[in-house]
């Protein structure tokens, strides 16, 4: 397999019937990309796809557990037999809490670790092996500022991120001369119906959209971004 060009492209996102995955499979859907969609909600994935143009190319993948390994290489292994490549990752699955650093916090370690971190790792694992065989490849995971330095109440969270982080780097590091960059994405608050209900009273003009996430992440899943690897590129909206 030689660098992806054009509609050829196979991109395989997911969480992608959430509000930061669907956005992001609408951009690419709209730009002639394949793409395989990856979600635990298989009612909610059901209704993306009737979402998108008649033209678009997708393999949808429902009910599925991204923290299980062999899960995850069933799903490389069904792109694979589908389109016979995969270009491309973009993973936008997690999860957030908060709480202090007390005797009851050690449950929400295990859970945020096992939500972001482990996730992360698992498929960013299964879609190594092809990309390294062809020489190949592009991974995007969403990470958060945390991940860099935390806040009061952020331990758990802010570790797991920081874990996908540390993740990112290693994977660009190994991967260099392969041609498979790693970049990963730090949000700032993102415009979600659950973040206005959580938050009302909060000001959110400067809150990120998740359709501009998801122009940032079509750029880094594409051929044009082979020169930027290893990076934690901040999302943060107007400031």
């Amino acid at each position: 397999m030689s660098e992806a060009t054009g509609t050829s492209t196979v991109v395989m996102v997911t969480g992608a019937a959430g509000n930061l995955g669907s956005a992001v499979v609408r951009e690419l859907a709209a730009n002639g990309t394949r793409l395989v969609c990856v979600e635990h909600n298989s009612e909610a994935l059901e209704k993306l796809a009737d979402c998108l143009p008649e033209s678009s190319e997708t393999l949808l993948i429902g009910g599925m557990d991204l923290a299980d390994l062999t899960s995850c290489q069933e799903a490389v292994e069904e792109t694979l037999a589908r389109f016979g490549r995969l270009d491309a990752l973009a993973n936008t699955v997690g999860g957030f809490q908060t709480g202090p650093v007390d005797e009851t916090g050690v449950h929400q370690w295990d859970q945020l670790f096992h939500m972001n971190a482990r996730t992360a790792y698992a498929i960013s694992a299964a879609v190594l092996k092809p990309m390294q065989q062809a020489g190949y490849g592009r991974i995007v995971p969403v990470a958060a500022a945390p991940g860099l330095k935390a806040g009061a109440n952020q331990a758990a969270y802010a570790a797991s991120k920081g874990a996908v982080i540390r993740l990112t780097e290693a994977i660009a590091a190994e991967n260099r001369d392969k041609r498979i960059t790693a970049n990963c994405i730090l949000p700032g608050t993102i415009d979600t119906p659950q973040n206005r209900s959580a938050m009302p009273n909060a000001k959110m003009d400067n809150w990120v959209q998740p359709t501009d996430i998801a122009k940032l992440i079509g750029f880094l899943v594409s051929p044009a971004a082979g020169i930027v690897t290893g990076a934690a590129i901040p999302a943060t909206g107007r400031i």
